[in-house]
Formats: structure tokens, sequence, C-alpha cells
């Protein structure tokens, strides 16, 4: 039975209907305890009895539960009322990438940055032990800003049989009947991958072929094994090679032998995993004609590789009460000709919001690791204050819900987390939305550093005697990196490239930050080192410089990794 407009699930609202599967709806609703829109999958109550079927259900929850990653849509909860047993999802804006192929090909530019992220996602799931089975364009979505979110781990469509034949291949349900038995075929037919369509056991290599027919399926705008019924499709899937020459003329060599690969009926034969996908997708986009189409589309440029490195440093430059300037200093030290770039950009953060909390910029705002996001606390006029995301190649920021009181933001190696500081706790959200995760107490937050080890170094406070601590990034007990030293206070650690070592400002509590120094410690141990003194913020660049701030000014000092 449908769920009306106003229908309560526990604290969940109905606001209407997303869309219908084999085994239930998908609702739009509205969480009333932390104010916000979610996705609600309801099981149909015809299968709620059913305990194959419920136990399913209850599998993705769990399998979704187990998923952490930027490009797979989270799970908030389970939610059980009577007879009606709901999946909490994060609510995924955007068309399905199914639509979008349905308007034809897509844009060599376009499609590689999003064939990136679907590999990203499934080597987390792969990592994890776990094989989606049913990828396609049906359910993967593309969020206006370029996001990817692979969609339905674990869910399997009950199949009609009636008038079976006459559904289309690529959008026909999920075929799955006991599918943990052998014998039995799961998938959707258009993307099943030979051993599927053979009922045999699957492995991470299905999935392989599955993103194999999805690629194909970007670049052309039709299916490899497209048939006039299911039972053609599956016939093709097990005896037909794909025509090499409906590919554009222009796909990189990389994309030609990934699709080749990828779509090897041998699975033996197959490339093995989707980190091998992803590299040679990498590949790709280091080719001149993947940098050019790159280039000359500017709805790639939010989610393509980088093609050019940007360091670190930057400079508030002002705060106004529409918005704030942000000076950045970007360095290509393998480009002669272009040695450095100063971009002066503006965020609208609105009229009564100011940078930082409490009138503190420093350590206010971040640039990712790619150069293209800017994450940023601001402040309302009501203290309230929230973390804000701004890709540099759009005008506006995005506040991230469920960053309240949120300070002293930092990203993650890969780019898709914001560590952040909240009340007195270290967290992290993903920068594609979704709840935050508390890492461990942090009290009152002095500045934080995400490590490539995935050790997250910090200062809990800026008192005297606070010292640099260390945790993991999936969360535990904070230990001691330094040893304290009276009336010292320690701030703004960054872990240095290769992550033996960390800088941070070390200062005496009483005086001002131009007595401060510059210090490096091991990470291994070890007594601390004086880099720089009379300076403060330090910053380690690509170029091999030290930045620093002294006096009001921004300056910049080769620094020797080797020898510090």
């Amino acid at each position: 039975m449908a769920l009306t407009p106003g229908t309560r699930l526990g604290a969940y609202e109905v606001v209407s209907l997303l869309g219908e599967g084999g085994m239930g709806q998908v609702y739009r609703a509205h969480d009333t305890k932390l104010n916000r829109d979610v996705a609600l999958k309801i099981l149909r109550n015809a299968f709620a009895a059913d305990g194959d079927r419920l136990g399913r259900f209850r599998r993705e929850a769990q399998v979704l539960a187990s998923l952490n990653h930027p490009n797979i849509a989270h799970i908030y909860g389970f939610e059980d009322s009577g007879n009606t047993h709901a999946l909490v999802l994060e609510l995924v804006d955007g068309p399905t990438l199914a639509d979008r192929v349905a308007k034809g090909p897509i844009s060599l530019a376009e499609a590689l940055p999003i064939a990136k992220q679907i590999t990203d996602a499934l080597e987390a799931a792969h990592e994890q032990g776990i094989i989606h089975r049913d990828l396609k364009p049906a359910n993967i979505k593309v969020r206006d800003d370029g996001t990817v979110k692979v969609l339905d781990f674990g869910l399997a469509k009950a199949l009609d049989s009636a008038g079976a034949s006459s559904l289309s291949a690529t959008m026909s349900p999920t075929i799955s009947l006991h599918a943990t038995q052998a014998g039995i075929i799961l998938g959707t037919a258009a993307y099943m991958s030979p051993e599927q369509t053979a009922g045999k056991p699957l492995d991470k290599r299905s999935d392989i072929w599955a993103f194999g027919v999805v690629l194909w399926e970007m670049l052309t705008g039709t299916n490899p094994f497209g048939g006039e019924t299911i039972s053609h499709t599956l016939a093709f899937v097990m005896t037909k090679e794909p025509d090499w020459n409906e590919l554009p003329a222009d796909s990189p060599a990389p994309i030609r032998r990934l699709l080749r690969r990828a779509l090897e009926k041998d699975r033996k034969r197959r490339l093995p995993d989707a980190g091998s996908a992803r590299l040679e997708i990498d590949d790709a986009l280091a080719t001149p004609t993947a940098k050019t189409s790159a280039a000359s589309s500017p709805g790639a440029v939010a989610t393509s590789r980088a093609a050019w490195r940007v360091a670190l440093p930057w400079a508030l430059a002002a705060v106004f009460g529409t918005g704030f300037a942000v000076a950045l200093a970007m360095w290509e030290p393998w480009r002669r000709a272009e040695a450095g770039v100063a971009v002066r950009l503006t965020a609208d953060v609105g009229a009564d919001t100011s940078l930082g909390v409490s009138g503190a910029s420093v350590g206010a705002l971040a640039l990712s690791p790619d150069g293209k996001l800017l994450a940023f606390s601001a402040q309302t006029s009501t203290d309230t204050s929230q973390l804000y995301i701004r890709r540099l190649d759009q005008l506006r920021a995005t506040a991230l819900a469920g960053t309240e009181d949120a300070r002293s933001p930092f990203f993650s190696p890969d780019g898709q987390w914001i560590g952040f500081f909240a009340g007195t706790n270290l967290k992290k959200v993903s920068i594609t939305g979704g709840a935050a995760i508390t890492i461990c107490a942090a009290g009152a937050g002095r500045g934080a550093t995400w490590g490539d080890d995935g050790t997250i170094v910090f200062t809990p406070s800026g008192a005297p005697g606070a010292v640099l601590m260390r945790v993991p990034e999936a969360g535990g007990t904070p230990a001691n990196l330094t040893q304290p030293a009276g009336g010292i206070t320690e701030r703004w650690p960054q872990v240095l490239p290769g992550g033996k070592a960390v800088i941070f400002s070390a200062a005496p509590i009483a005086s001002n930050f131009d007595d401060a120094n510059v210090v490096v410690q091991l990470l291994s141990g070890g007594s601390p080192k004086i880099l720089q003194r009379g300076a403060t913020y330090g910053r380690y660049v690509s170029s091999g410089h030290l930045l620093y701030v002294h006096g009001g000014t921004l300056f910049a000092a080769p620094l020797d990794l080797d020898r510090m």
C-alpha cells in the first residue's frame, strides 16, 4: 500500500513518492528530529511476511552501514513500524545515469570523471568483501556538482514474469531468486556478466564487467549486448562481441584497453579489480585528448582529474558583510612558463555571516589536495557556526548539514573527507554530505592534519603545555606525540610529504605569535627541531618552500625535506 504525504513513520514524515521498484517504493521524507530530508525505501507489505525478502532487505541495511564512502549513498538507519519496514537513506538529488544516457552519448570529458568515481565506489565495496551484483546506470546518480553516488547495494528486485519479454533489457527488473544459491541468475540482463548469466558463483570481476557495460553506454549511448527481448540479451552476453567501431574515434588508448579487458567473457582474462580500471582512467585523463576535452567542458571541471597541482598556501585578504575574499598562491614547479598564479575569489555566505568562529579567522579555511574545493567555517549573527564548501569553479558556497559549531576544517589526503572540531570533539564528514562522524574527544581544538597513513595529528587545546596528539582516522583513544613544555602552546600541525614528520607552531602563551617558531617533529619520536624562528602557521608547499606568517606578512623560505 502506498504511503500518502504527511504519513509518519517514526520521526520521518512522508513528503512525496520518488519511485517504485519490484520490492517496494522510495519516498522523499523529512526527518523531524534532525531537520533534514531523507529517502525512505519501503518494503512492500506483500513481502514483509516473506522471510527471505525481509532478510535481504535487512542485509542491505547492514551492507550499506559497512560502506562509508563519499561515492556510495549513506544509510542513516532502519525503521520498523508495525508491518512497515524502511531503510532511511541519504537523499541524493539529481538524475540517474540512465536518464543522462537516454539523451545520447556522454562526452569523454564528462564520462571519465564519472567512471572514475564509480570505480572508487566499487573498490571501497570490494575491499569490504561486498559485490554490488546489480551495477547499472539506473543505480547510479550524478549530482549537479558532478558527484557520483552508487545506489542499491545488496537489494534485489523480484522479476515480474508477466509481460517480461516486452521489457527493455537495460531497464528490466533485477532477476533474483534465492540469490545465495548457485545455479540461479542474479542481476539485470543487459549488465550481467557471462558467469551471472550461467548461474555460476560471482566475484568482484562480475562488477568489473557491469562497469565496462556502463562505461560503454556512456561513451556510445547504446548497450553493447542489447537485444529485442531479455532472452536475446542474455544470449548476446554469452556469445556476442561488442562492435568496437561504435566507440568514439577520439577514445584514448587506455579506455579502449580498459573496455576490452573489462568485457572479457573469460573472467580469468578480465580486468582483475576496480583499482586497475581506475589506473587506466587516470592514464586516459592524462592524455592530450582528454585534457583538451576537459578544458573545453565546464561541467567536467568539478570532477575531472587535476591536470595541475595546487599548493596549499593561502592568506585571508578581507572579511566583508556579504562574503570574504581569499588569495591563493598556486605552484606548478614543473611548468617553467607559469611559476605561480595568484587567484582572488569571493564566496557569498550571507550578509550576517563572518568567516571563522567568535572572531578568530586563523585556520578557518582549508583547500582540498587537488586545489578545487574550499572548506571554511563561518559564523552568523546568532553566534552559530557551520561548515561550508565551495568549488572554485562555482559561485555559491554550500552549507554542510550536521556541522554546527564547526571550526578549523582540514581535508583527508584523498580530498573526500573534511575533518573539523565541534564542541569538544574531533569529527569528520564526507564532502558530499551525510552524517558527521565523531573520531574522538578533542577539547577546544587548535588545528589538525590528516596523514596518508590514516593518522590524524591534532592539538586539543590552546592552553600552556598543550601538546600534539594523534589518533586513527577511524577513531580511538588519542596518544601524545610531543611532550609538554612549560608555558608553551603547540598549534596548527601539518604532516609533511612522506608522512615521516609534522610541522607545527610553538609559542610562549603570554606573547603574541610573532614570537612563535615553526617546529618539526618526527612521527617516530625524538626531540623536536626549530625550522624557522619568529614564524607562525607554517605550511609546506610542493615548490619546496615553507610558508609562514610574521608581522602580518606572508613569507616563503626554501625547505629541504631530507635534511629538515
